[in-house]
């Protein structure tokens, strides 16, 4: 599958009182990483929007594994993949290195989101489409 690496400088609000990177901002960097993975692969979140007709792709489940604490000033790198696409959801794992040692292990699974044709005032999941899972399975 297609990966996407990008490097990350931990801010200063991205800290707490302990100067340590506060946990919640780390799954504001995986929800970036996931949208600039798509971009990668050549279909952004917006393409999949305006072109397939999404609401969106909210998540569904979370989680996260932390190893090794970040603080203001360092410098971290999100390596970003798609481990499964299933009919209407797929499942993102990040791994998060400071240096060359793995700091977090996480995943997310989202699912595409459209408007029922029947009642457009209720939601439905919708297939994904071939086209993507090409763009991130392609060798």
């Amino acid at each position: 599958m297609f990966t996407n690496r990008r490097d990350v400088q931990i801010q200063w609000g991205d800290c707490d009182p302990a100067n340590i990177v506060y946990y919640p901002r780390y799954f504001a960097m995986f929800d970036d990483s996931t949208s600039i993975l798509f971009e990668a692969a050549g279909c952004s979140k917006q393409d999949l929007v305006g072109v397939y007709g999404l609401v969106g792709i909210p998540m569904v489940d979370t989680g996260a594994k932390f190893y090794i604490p970040s603080t203001h000033g360092d410098w971290i790198t999100i390596q970003s993949r798609i481990e499964k696409f299933n009919r209407s959801s797929f499942e993102v794992t990040h791994k998060v290195f400071k240096g060359e040692a793995l700091a977090i292990e996480a995943f997310e699974t989202r699912v595409l989101v459209g408007r029922d044709p029947a009642d457009p005032a209720r939601l439905q999941s919708v297939a994904v489409p071939a086209e993507i899972i090409e763009k991130f399975t392609r060798g």
